[in-house]
This record gives structure tokens, sequence and C-alpha cells, in this order.
């Protein structure tokens, strides 16, 4: 099992996003979340995990096919964009078999009357009560479940950030609450308690009918839709009756929001002189797609070749769910022991058959070496020269060796 086994050895702060695979990507996902997502992973004081949240989906989709297309669509548009899956965490939701089972051990301790305040599960009932149904009417047990399921997602890789929206926050206090009544029970530190990262700066683009692009409202511009395409979408978008030559207000216009989320500051000035100098609204939204297509075009050409290999998307995922494995399961091994689903036996026999274990496994070895930005790192072997951990940044080769030791420990326990 390859891993960056860093969780205890490094000062990085964990960030956590889950992307719900049940639909397509559009231009308002690419600029709320995975540009800035992807930009905030390259900060080198970021560990960012980022997972397809198909467990999710299902508490909305029952259509198995949309589920895996959108899958393969979604995973690609972040390759596409510029996600390094060697350098984050990239994975499945349903690759990590920790989370399903963590989710259970955590809906042991939930209150179940934290779970009926849930916005979503009010929001559902009390539309049903308006319309005189009972309150409960086509509710499903996994719409009530969703914020145990996403705080095993959170709890489980124990993020200290979860970048949301407004929306969003009462999910990642609910996950605290969780987290902290299970440290309590069992008397321990399990889980780092997380904090909401809230996105107020984040781009919200309007659709073609001018509310919030959504796939809710069917207004989206699909993000990989070929250039032909795209320009006819947004020619499609609606304005309003002023003629060429008669000045427009940019903060009024949709066609403008869109193009500042792309432009950069020089061009939002041009543009918006143009506004206010009376451009024509077909003129404005060529302009708009011959941005927005500027920006596409390369990323395009990688989605393109990406979508037609969906093996090779497969083994990245399956490889960031191997590396994001090292991790969940060792914590999972823990939580086990604490709530008591251990081997039978007394303490010290268990001990004893702990100590025996080593000598059955596969003998492993630590390499400390200069890496290429001439720091020290360590790679933990085994007896076929495979790369079980891998770890760079130390200053010295002691701090190196160290830290390879506690990685072989951690192996230890998988």
């Amino acid at each position: 099992m390859t891993a960056d086994l860093s969780q205890g050895m490094s000062n990085k702060t964990r960030s956590l996003t889950g992307i719900t695979t049940t639909g397509t990507p559009h231009l308002g996902n690419y600029v709320g979340a995975i540009r800035p997502a992807i930009a905030a992973s390259r900060n080198p004081g970021a560990e960012s995990f980022y997972f397809l949240a198909d467990y999710h989906a299902l508490v909305k989709c029952d259509d198995p096919a949309r589920v895996q297309q959108s899958t393969l669509e979604i995973a690609a548009s972040w390759l596409a964009c510029g996600l390094d899956p060697e350098k984050v965490y990239f994975y499945r939701q349903s690759g990590i078999p920790e989370i399903p089972e963590l989710t259970w051990l955590l809906t042991c301790v939930t209150a179940k009357g934290l779970l009926n305040r849930a916005h979503a599960y009010k929001a559902a009932t009390d539309e049903n009560r308006e319309k005189g149904e009972d309150a409960d009417a086509g509710i499903n047990a996994g719409l009530y479940m969703y914020p145990v399921l996403m705080a095993a997602d959170i709890l489980i890789f124990q993020a200290h950030k979860v970048p949301v929206g407004r929306d969003q926050i009462q999910h990642i206090e609910m996950a605290r609450d969780i987290g902290q009544r299970f440290n309590h029970i069992y008397a321990g530190e399990y889980f780092t308690l997380p904090e909401a990262a809230i996105e107020d700066n984040v781009a919200t683009l309007p659709g073609l009918d001018g509310r919030k692009m959504s796939k809710s409202y069917n207004n989206t511009i699909p993000l990989w839709l070929p250039a032909k395409d795209l320009r006819k979408a947004i020619l499609g978008i609606v304005t309003n009756s002023q003629a060429p030559g008669e000045p427009k207000d940019p903060d009024e216009s949709h066609i403008f929001s869109i193009y500042q989320a792309f432009a950069s500051p020089e061009e939002t000035g041009a543009m918006r002189k143009a506004f206010v100098d009376g451009i024509g609204w077909g003129d404005a939204k060529q302009k708009l797609f011959e941005r927005i297509d500027s920006e596409l075009a390369p990323m395009r050409e990688r989605y393109e070749a990406l979508i037609a290999q969906p093996g090779e998307i497969e083994d990245t995922l399956k490889a960031g769910a191997q590396r994001a494995r090292a991790l969940s399961h060792p914590l999972l091994a823990r939580l086990r022991e604490a709530v008591g689903l251990r081997a039978l036996g007394t303490d010290a026999e268990r001990k004893s058959s702990a100590k025996a274990a080593p000598a059955a496994r596969v003998a492993i070895q630590p390499v400390v070496y200069r890496d290429e930005n001439q720091t020290f790192a360590f790679k933990v072997l085994d007896s076929k020269k495979a790369v079980l951990a891998t770890q760079g940044g130390f200053a010295d080769p002691k701090a190196a060796m160290a830290a390879a030791r506690e990685a072989i420990e951690a192996l230890g326990t998988a």
C-alpha cells in the first residue's frame, strides 16, 4: 500500500472536498468549485483530499448509469483542469470501505434529535406538511442519515478544514458534534474536530435565465461543450431589449457577470467601458464566448483524451484510494478497539498476538535519500522493492529515518 503517511508528521492543514456524482459539470462548477479548489491544493501548507461522493449520490439518484457516467465525467474534469493526483488524495468515496463502517459507529452515538434538525430533512418534511401529506412521505433513510455519512467522510481523514458555502455550515457543525460525542463516550481524542472554511469569495455564475446556474433550474452551460455548441449556448443567454449604442449597466448584466469570472482585471475594465459605450448584446456575447473558449480549449483537449480512457481514470482513483486507506485503515482499527470490536482473549494475549504478527509479514526496509528539492526523503520498500510508503521534506537524514520507522509501525497496524 503506497502512502504519504503525513498524519502526525507534518504541520500541514488538511482540507477535504466532496463532489457528488449526479450530473455533468458546468461552467458554474468550474468557476465556483473546481478552479479555486485546485489553486488551493497547490498551497505548500495544505494537504488536500478530493473525493467523488458516489454514496451520497444514491440518496437522490437511482439511475446507476447516470451515477457511473457522472463519476467518469467529474473525475476527468478535475484531472483535465490540473488536479495532480500525486500531490493530493483523489479517490472515490466507495473505494474507502472504512467510511461506511465508520458511519455505523457514528450512527450509534448520534442523537436522533440532532438529525431531526438537519436543514435538508426539515425542508422535506415541511414541504410535505404544506401539501397536507404525512411528514415523512417519500423521504428515504439516506436523506435522514446524510449528515452522519458526511461526518464519516470528514472524520475518517481527520480533516481540519472543509470548504463549504454558508448553506452547508450546519453539516460541519454536526460532524463536530458527532465526533465530540464519540470522543466523550469512549474517553479519548479519536477525532480532530473540523471547522468550516466559508467560501464567501467564490464566484456564483448566473445561468441562461439569470438565476444561479444550477442543474435544479436546468439553466446550465455544460463545461465541455465543443466550441461551436458553447457559442450557441452563450448566444442563448437572456438579455433585455436595449439596442446597440445605448449605454448598458454592466452590474445588472448576466453576460458581464460571467465574463468577469473568467477575465483579468484589465479585460474586465475594458468590457465595463464597452458596456458604458453601448456595446450590442451580440458583440458582448461573442466576446464572452471568445474569453471562455480561450481558457477552456486546452483543458477541453485534455478532457476528451481522458474521457476516452476510462480505465486510466479508474486506475488513478484506485491508486488514490490505496494511498488514502493507509490513513483510514489504522484509524478504523483503533476505533474498533475503542468500541469493543476486539479479538477475544485477555489484554495480555492480544498484546502478545500483536507482537507476534510482524514476523509473519513480508520483510520491509526504510531507504533515506536526497530528493529533487535537496531535502531528505524516505521510502519504505518490501522484499520485492515495491514502495509501501514515502514522504519528503525533512531537514536531515535522522528525521527522515525516524519518520520512516513511524511509517513502518503505522503500516504494521493496517
